[in-house]
């Protein structure tokens, strides 16, 4: 990853921050964006103090306008983009003992909007804006956190309906996109994950985002043999999944 350029969305905390750190250790030059400003230079600082080349740009990925600003800004700045990892994201958490999202017939719309707009809807603007610069140089990775969920899991409708859309989207702009070589995959955490904002009771009870290793260094170098694909970090290696 030594000098190439990634965007991490989401990039100020939980798994974002844990891809951007991985990422920067392996001389990847990053540009976060995300909402929580505050958190966002904090973990600027963390990765800088490190010695990584990164910046950070404040960013509603639910916000074309603000899309495009950001990654202008990135190849403004750094003269390409040779990753993008799409991390931004409302999830419901509850197995960390979060009170659960209200039933479908009690959500309200813009609730309901909320949810996939951020996580289907900033997915599709982020690689609306960074497939131009990779078709120039007929090269890059663009990375899709996908979540899975069960069907009893009531109040995670507008979560799970929008992680599977962006499987959905996954393996169409994949094929999109196969002539310019640029790889598309979804990435699965596997399992639920307490990041430094889950409760204490359940960052004892469950994995941190450490239990993702360096999957995401290795979800940015991806071959061309794994695009479309949803993959899991297993024993050191991506292994495609579905």
């Amino acid at each position: 990853m030594k000098d190439r350029v990634v965007i991490v969305t989401g990039g100020a905390k939980g798994i974002g921050r844990h891809a951007a750190q991985t990422l920067a250790r392996d001389g990847a030059k990053l540009a976060l964006a995300d909402t929580d400003v505050e958190r966002l230079h904090k973990t600027l600082g963390e990765i800088q103090s490190a010695g990584a080349d990164a910046i950070a740009i404040p960013t509603d990925v639910r916000d074309e306008k603000d899309v495009r600003r950001m990654v202008h800004e990135v190849v403004n700045r750094f003269g390409r983009i040779d990753a993008l990892i799409n991390d931004a994201g409302i999830v419901p958490h509850f197995n960390w003992g979060i009170p659960r999202w209200p039933r479908a017939r009690f959500m309200s719309k813009d609730f309901w909007d909320s949810v996939i707009q951020t996580n289907l809807g900033g997915t599709f603007l982020c690689t609306k804006y960074v497939v131009p610069f990779m078709e120039t140089r007929r090269s890059g990775n663009i990375i899709n956190l996908w979540g899975g969920g069960r069907a009893e899991n009531h109040g995670a409708a507008a979560y799970v309906v929008s992680k599977d859309a962006i499987r959905t989207f996954t393996r169409f702009v994949a094929e999109e996109e196969r002539e310019w070589n640029v790889c598309v995959i979804a990435f699965s955490p596997k399992q639920a994950i307490a990041t430094e904002d889950a409760p204490e009771e359940a960052r004892k009870r469950l994995p941190g985002p450490d239990v993702l290793g360096n999957g995401f260094v290795l979800a940015a170098q991806a071959d061309m043999e794994l695009t479309g694909k949803t993959v899991e970090y297993q024993n050191g290696k991506l292994v495609a999944v579905i």
